[in-house]
């Protein structure tokens, strides 16, 4: 079978039928065993209410390639743009095809009207990424002509390797180190009261390396602060975020994150985890990182893995991590093409 056997269809998740949502579950399930195969199938249920869940400020469009018979999804084009002034020249691009699908030229014809909504919209950069345990990611971008921007390392804990005594000494030299701060904790939606904290807080990350990427510095506002809220909260997922204030000014000095599924119980998504410049090399990251440990050992003995994702760059935070237990698990590369030369790679086949 060809890439001529194969119909394209857009597909709208808001009226799509259960065989659509059946075969984009199946082929979402087997993309993911190829990266995360000691990872549970997400159930149809799970994957609906998250794709349903974008927030208003992002658009998302989708594509699936179904075989002759109509029968299977093979393969799904993606993409996303974000609203706000930062970064108004970048789709999110995603291309996925099963294994058994692959080089028979579906990836192409999912690729066309991705593009051609990237004209649409008027952007110029697609950016995507791939995993060195997917090689076919790579080498299909390779052949768009895409530049890989940043390299990044991702890391799982086993519970059961965590240092509780290690935990309990970086606390104590933080107490030493650190005396002018405090901790402070928010589960679930951030209170009304703290969003300008909050906003601040998030300006640490753009602190964090960006490698070659043509990305801009995000400014986070109210209301995208109130749509993560509420995208977080309709996907099931609870927050919880942990920060350091200065205690004589009352200024937010750092923060880390971890998310948290019901459905997937035994897995913790640990978030973002910065300082700001002026504030750091005094011990507050580990603090943050071991309080926040501490904590989801006494208040969610289900879990038994966390699993987080680093810039190769960023030596600081990878040597934490690997303090505290962390080991690498794959390689995610963030690549970024210009949409012409897509079109272009499109015009040669």
């Amino acid at each position: 079978m060809g890439a001529d056997d194969v119909r394209i269809a857009k597909f709208d998740p808001f009226n799509a039928t259960d065989a659509e949502w059946t075969g984009l579950n199946e082929l979402k399930n087997i993309i993911e065993a190829e990266s995360m195969p000691e990872d549970p199938p997400e159930s149809v249920e799970d994957h609906v209410r998250r794709v349903r869940a974008v927030p208003p400020s992002m658009d998302s469009l989708f594509w699936l390639a179904w075989d002759g018979s109509g029968d299977r999804v093979l393969g799904m084009g993606n993409t996303s743009v974000m609203a706000g002034e930062a970064n108004r020249h970048i789709l999110w691009l995603s291309i996925q095809v099963r294994p058994d699908a692959r080089r028979r030229g579906i990836g192409t014809r999912l690729l066309r009207p991705v593009a051609e909504a990237a004209r649409r919209k008027d952007r110029r950069l697609f950016v995507a990424t791939t995993n060195s345990r997917v090689p076919a990611g790579e080498a299909f971008m390779k052949r768009l002509g895409a530049s890989m921007g940043l390299s990044n390392s991702s890391s799982e804990l086993l519970i059961d390797d965590v240092d509780e005594e290690l935990m309990r000494r970086w606390r104590e030299r933080a107490h030493e180190r650190a005396s002018d701060f405090a901790l402070g904790l928010w589960e679930g939606p951030y209170p009304d009261d703290a969003i300008d904290d909050v906003m601040d807080m998030y300006k640490i990350m753009n602190t964090a390396p960006q490698g070659d990427l043509d990305i801009q510095e995000l400014e986070p506002t109210p209301e995208l602060l109130r749509e993560s809220a509420a995208n977080v909260r309709a996907t099931g997922v609870e927050r919880w975020s942990m920060h350091a204030r200065h205690v004589e000014t009352g200024k937010i000095a750092g923060y880390t994150e971890v998310f948290w599924l019901a459905s997937r119980p035994d897995l913790l998504g640990q978030g973002d985890t910065g300082v700001f410049p002026e504030y750091r090399n005094r011990g507050l990251g580990r603090w943050l990182k071991g309080a926040m440990m501490e904590k989801v050992l006494m208040d969610r003995p289900q879990v038994t893995r966390v699993r987080t994702g680093n810039a190769e760059s960023n030596a600081p935070m990878l040597s934490i991590n690997r303090e505290m237990g962390f080991k690498h698990v794959l390689t995610v590369y963030d690549w970024q093409v210009e949409v012409d030369r897509v079109f272009e790679y499109l015009a040669s086949r």
